[in-house]
């Protein structure tokens, strides 16, 4: 069986183009989850491995669907190597079962983990300057006057 797994990071984002890549590739079943891909223990990562057998594929439409840190996404698939899962991911045509597929998936791992790294030194960087233009940052203060009127109307 085929098995796909689709990931973005927050609610607001879309699985739509994934989906769509992942049935064209011939998926018989998709794992769906919308979690950031720093953190491993997933609830969607854990359907996947739970439902996997092995003979099975997982596909996903790009390595970084799969996790942001590189120990994370090596460990994931060695979990599936364990089982006797193949694992490909469609974008960057990967095939574990080679040694030079094995290789280069390791370096896509390190490019996904740093790519991940550079948007986080970029957000931080961009607040920073914010921060020192004078910019506010965070929830805006609640004024208590607005929740004295709100709380007189419920009552």
């Amino acid at each position: 069986m085929i098995i796909g797994y689709a990931r973005v990071s927050s609610v607001d984002q879309n699985l739509d183009r994934q989906i769509l890549s992942l049935s064209e590739y011939g998926c018989e079943k998709i794992v769906q989850e919308k979690f950031t891909g720093t953190i491993k223990d997933r609830e969607g990562l854990n359907s996947l491995l739970d439902v996997i057998r092995n003979g099975d594929t997982v596909a996903v439409e790009s390595i970084s669907r799969l996790g942001r840190k590189t120990l994370d996404i090596l460990s994931i698939i060695q979990d599936f190597e364990d089982i006797g899962v193949k694992f490909v991911s469609i974008k960057e045509n990967m095939d574990t079962r080679t040694s030079t597929g094995k290789a280069m998936f390791q370096m896509m791992c390190v490019i996904a983990e740093l790519e991940r790294n550079l948007i986080a030194d970029r957000v931080r960087e961009g607040l920073e300057a914010s921060k020192k233009r004078g910019k506010k940052l965070g929830r805006p203060k609640v004024d208590q006057s607005k929740i004295d009127v709100f709380k007189d109307v419920r009552q």
